[in-house]
Parts: structure tokens; sequence; C-alpha cells
């Protein structure tokens, strides 16, 4: 499975539909390709519960090792991403929707008042739901029970996930408004983040420099280095060979010449996409062909 996202990470998948702006999905890390789901945003809310395992988990510029039990908040339009940790798979429960679910229509008091309060501030990007905690276990008590009317739906189903989830929101709300007056990042560096993969994504598949990317967003190459693996954990080099790997794995599924694929996503011999596709994918380009080809991902 791959997650497809469009130049500037936003992620290319129906949260639900108009009707009812609600996904709710079990995965596994291990079915994504590379066992981990690349960085992406969208502006549905996220709360995830582990249900076995452990995941390495990235929102902006923090990172959790979520573990069995643990579950997480992560705020709409926050970058994020997840990784297998030691090699064992992780299975977890994603509930995803957008906030108009919790305030209804546009402008209203819902919305401005508790509902913007918290998806406008960067800061408030993620929260880690801890075991220990009793307010945290209470909301992953409730995503719990999302989880079980979803084995046999009752015939209020769609009600009784609104409600649980005004109730999950309730307890955010109580949580983030109690906490101390501070000023409110400004929503640049996630705006800064955001140009910056939305310009490698766009020109990947060439020679790309560091002094292009800089002065792409208009700053010093030592703070783009800098501000870029502060949010990303990698280098951007490391980044930029992670997408061309992962955008040459739906071009081996159709079957075109390694050399062709090579440098259609930006190496410069075959030899050498060759030897950093085994550094990602842990065998060579044409096993990965002969294992996978004809398949259709979605």
């Amino acid at each position: 499975m791959q997650l497809h996202t469009e130049k500037d990470q936003k992620e290319i998948k129906k949260h639900g539909n108009y009707e009812f702006p609600v996904h709710i999905s079990l995965e596994k890390i291990q079915s994504y390709e590379q066992n981990s789901f690349p960085w992406h945003w969208h502006p549905e809310i996220e709360l995830t519960w582990v249900m076995s395992g452990q995941i390495e988990y990235f929102v902006n510029d923090e990172k959790y090792l979520l573990k069995e039990g643990d579950g997480l908040f992560c705020n709409s339009n926050s970058l994020h991403s997840g990784y297998m940790k030691d090699g064992k798979d992780c299975s977890y429960l994603s509930v995803t929707f957008h906030p108009r679910f919790i305030y209804g229509y546009e402008n209203s008091l819902l919305q401005t008042k508790y509902v913007d309060f918290i998806i406008s501030n960067e800061s408030w990007h993620s929260l880690r739901l801890k075991a220990e905690t009793d307010w945290h276990q209470d909301i992953i008590g409730r995503i719990r029970h999302i989880y079980q009317m979803l084995q046999t739906p009752p015939p209020d189903y769609e009600l009784r996930v609104h409600l649980i989830l005004a109730e999950i929101w309730q307890k955010l709300y109580l949580y983030y408004s109690s906490l101390p007056v501070s000023g409110q990042q400004p929503q640049k560096n996630l705006t800064r983040l955001k140009d910056i993969l939305s310009f490698i994504q766009e020109h990947y598949a060439r020679e790309l420099t560091l002094d292009e990317i800089a002065e792409h967003v208009n700053i010093c190459k030592s703070e783009c280095c800098r501000f870029f693996k502060k949010y990303m954990k990698m280098t951007i080099f490391e980044y930029i060979l992670f997408l061309r790997i992962q955008n040459s794995l739906p071009l081996l599924r159709t079957g075109e010449s390694i050399t062709k694929i090579a440098g259609m996503t930006g190496f410069s011999t075959s030899a050498y996409y060759g030897q950093i596709f085994k550094r990602y994918m842990g065998c060579s380009p044409s096993k990965y062909r002969k294992e996978h080809m004809g398949e259709m991902r979605t």
C-alpha cells in the first residue's frame, strides 16, 4: 500500500464524504511500502489508537513512540509520518474527521469558539494520549467504543459516532483552554516547510541543489538545512533519496526498464539507483518488480 500526496504533501484521499466526513480504518504499518507512511497532511483531524505493537510517529517537529494502548490526537493540517519500530508490525485504529463534523456550519459559534480555537494554533499540532492519565484514557476508551461499533454498526451508528467525537472534542477543548495564555505561534514555519516539500516534489526527478531549495524559500543554506532537519528528522538529501525511491515503486510495477526508471526518478545511473533502492527496500529493483509486477495499488 502506498500513500499518495499532491506536490505540497497534501494527502490525496477522501476521508468520508460530504454527508458523513468521517473515515475509520484499521491499519498495519507493515502494509505500507517501506514499512512506513511518508510525510503528509490533510485538513481533517486524526485520532489514533495503537492496538498492538508500537510505532514511531512524527508530527511537525515532535517525535512520539506510541505503544500498545496509547493514543494520539493529530490536529488539522499538521504534517505527520509513521515508521515501523524494531522491525515489528503495529496495528492501530485511525479515526479521521473533518472539523465541520463538530461545528456544523460555517461561522457558527461552535466553530469560532470551540473548534477554530484549537485548529488555528500551530503549537497545538498533536497530543499523545497516555494510559496513565485519566482524561487521556477516557478519550482512548471512546475511540475503542467507535471500534466496537464498527464491528456491528447499530441503526444509529452515524449519530453515535458524532456524539462520541463531540465528547472527545469537549475534553480537548477543556484541556487546551486551561493552558496558560501564550503567544500563538505564527503559521510561517509550517507554510515554509510545505513550500520546501512542494518544491522538492516538483523537481525531484532532476539534479536538485541546496542553493535552489534555499533560494526558493528565501533563507540561507545553513538555515534551510537546520530548519528541514528539525521538522523532518532527516536531511534534505536523505528526503530526496527517500522520495525518489518511493516514486519509483509504481513505475517498477508497470514493467518499464530499470535504466529508464532510474533516469525518470533522478538517479544518474541504474547502478546507483539499485544501491539506494536496496538500502531502503532491502532488495534489488528487479526482485521487487518480480514480486509486485502488475499489482494495482490504491
